[in-house]
């Protein structure tokens, strides 16, 4: 059978699966082999061979071009076994990034067998003392690829596990406040881009990620009201249905230009990513002046605000889609704190006019 290409035969199987033979340009009786269809990677090379009348080999994979048994030759095994995942729709192309990403260091390291000493791992991981949180989550991401090669018996124990962690966790992103939006607002005027995106984040309490997808596709009519119903892209969210506020109405309906999310890219497309979604909501921040602020800091503003108008945490999970408490009381502990010092204050005021 012909399959959009010239020359291309897609011929089935006994097993019940396709191979793909071609032939050449000027010859109808040859037909070469080919190892892959229309859209995989290296189909447009094998194809211009086959029609060229040359046999082309099959591409090779990482694995199959490391040194056997080393530990260039586990993290291809391993990011290549992440990759099938992605495939399989069971796995996030964020997370496959993220690790080679991260495991591209141990690559670099010369010829070495696959069971790496600690001492090693502790060293690589002094060698990113600037970045701490980056080399938890270096080390974090050799144990995930060490309990996977464990489970196929490629090794025996695990070097990464037991590295005491090096990062101090600090308050994260600063809260924005009313004077930040409202300068935000000054410089960005309605219509633009960077205040259709401000509202959204402000009047859904969205991650900076479901600014990619959200758009009027996710509105919806519930029992005679406007809303948003969407399920928020970090894993394990839970579903968030919330009015569809004037504010937010009137911010998404300025632009002239009208696409499937309420946020444009270039060419009037979605951005690609939350990544860089977040970097040019940045220069947007820098552009008015807050240097010092980030996308993430509107939603945990929004979360204190809520957590001084004396929403409870079930509340806010609602609003904001968390779904364990713990998560939302991260954001109202400073709240509590600063109501029981007030109220110790008024203690020790009573305890002073006694004495």
């Amino acid at each position: 059978m012909k399959v959009d290409f010239p020359g291309l035969l897609r011929e089935p199987m006994a097993s019940g699966n396709f191979r793909y033979r071609v032939r050449p340009e000027g010859d109808v009786r040859t037909r070469i082999r080919i190892f892959c269809g229309p859209g995989e990677e290296d189909f447009d090379r094998q194809y211009k061979l086959a029609r060229a009348g040359e046999k082309p080999k099959p591409l090779k994979k990482p694995s199959e071009t490391a040194m056997p048994k080393s530990i260039g030759w586990l993290v291809k095994s391993y990011l290549e076994y992440l990759e099938s995942k992605v495939k399989a729709g069971t796995s996030s192309a964020k997370t496959l990034k993220k690790k080679k990403n991260l495991l591209a260091r141990l690559i670099a390291v010369p010829d070495r067998k696959m069971a790496i000493p600690q001492e090693k791992l502790i060293e690589m991981q002094d060698g990113m003392i600037a970045t701490p949180a980056q080399a938890d989550a270096f080390i974090e991401a050799v144990g995930v690829l060490y309990d996977w090669a464990i489970a196929r018996k490629y090794v025996m124990s695990n070097p990464a596990r037991g590295i005491d962690k090096v990062y101090q966790k600090g308050d994260g992103a600063t809260p924005w406040k009313a004077a930040d939006v409202k300068a935000f607002f000054m410089k960005h005027k309605p219509g633009s881009k960077p205040h259709v995106a401000m509202s959204v984040l402000l009047w859904t309490g969205c991650r900076i990620e479901d600014l990619t997808i959200l758009g009027r596709g996710y509105e919806q009519v519930i029992d005679g009201v406007e809303a948003l119903r969407w399920t928020p892209l970090k894993k394990g969210s839970s579903e968030v249905t919330i009015p569809l506020l004037q504010p937010l109405k009137d911010a998404t309906r300025a632009p002239t230009v009208q696409g499937t999310t309420y946020v444009l890219g270039r060419g009037g497309k979605p951005f690609a990513s939350g990544d860089s979604m977040s970097a040019m909501f940045k220069r947007w921040c820098q552009d008015a002046g807050l240097v010092h602020l980030s996308a993430h800091g509107v939603r945990k503003g929004l979360a204190e605000l809520l957590a001084e108008l004396g929403c409870s945490q079930y509340e806010i999970m609602a609003i904001l889609g968390h779904s364990e408490a713990k998560t939302s009381e991260v954001y109202t502990r400073r709240v509590e704190r600063w109501k029981l010092a007030m109220g110790a204050m008024e203690r020790v005021k009573i305890s002073k006019a006694w004495s």
